[in-house]
């Protein structure tokens, strides 16, 4: 009969999980300072409900609790703000142009498919992030249903100028 490991007193499951957020915070500084090297591109999804996301209301009333965006082709003024812990990026939304700031906290996943590298966030607590404050101050998202991803283009079909919103369901560990 196998024991159970005692419970823990220290937080390791949150310290792993900030750790790894360090991970992605390090691939978008170096992505803004030089670029996306060689093949490699970013999904990010995040809660789009989190306090401190920032995005136009279209896409917020779209997408009311997560989206996947994808850094590959068209996006512009990628910038890191580690003291404000989020990231700012400008992309392309069926041809109209959207500024987004999210806070790392608010990040479900982060994969390269370039080099089949990826890691799953549970969106962390406000209270615990010092995001309280903001949580009173943020909008609220929409009461409707969120509505699904679409579904990628066949590659032949993508062009540089066509920004891809992806469900990452298939990446998604199951619970029990």
């Amino acid at each position: 009969m196998s024991e159970s490991p005692p419970e823990s007193l220290l937080p390791y499951e949150r310290w792993t999980e900030r750790a790894l957020r360090g991970v992605v915070v390090d691939a978008l500084e170096h992505v803004a300072r030089h670029g996306l090297p060689g093949e490699h591109h970013f999904y990010l999804s995040f809660r789009t409900d989190h306090p401190g996301v920032v995005m136009p209301g279209h896409l917020r009333a779209r997408y009311p609790q997560e989206i996947t965006i994808v850094l590959q082709h068209r996006f512009w003024d990628l910038a890191v703000d580690r003291s404000a812990g989020s990231f700012s990026v400008s992309l392309s939304f069926g041809g109209v142009p959207a500024r987004l700031t999210v806070p790392f906290a608010a990040l479900t996943a982060f994969h390269d498919p370039a080099v089949r590298f990826g890691l799953r966030f549970e969106p962390e607590d406000a209270a615990a992030t010092g995001l309280a404050a903001e949580a009173a101050t943020a909008p609220a998202a929409p009461a409707e249903e969120q509505q699904p991803a679409p579904t990628p283009a066949p590659a032949a079909e993508r062009t540089a100028e066509t920004p891809q919103v992806v469900s990452l369901e298939a990446f998604r560990r199951k619970r029990d």
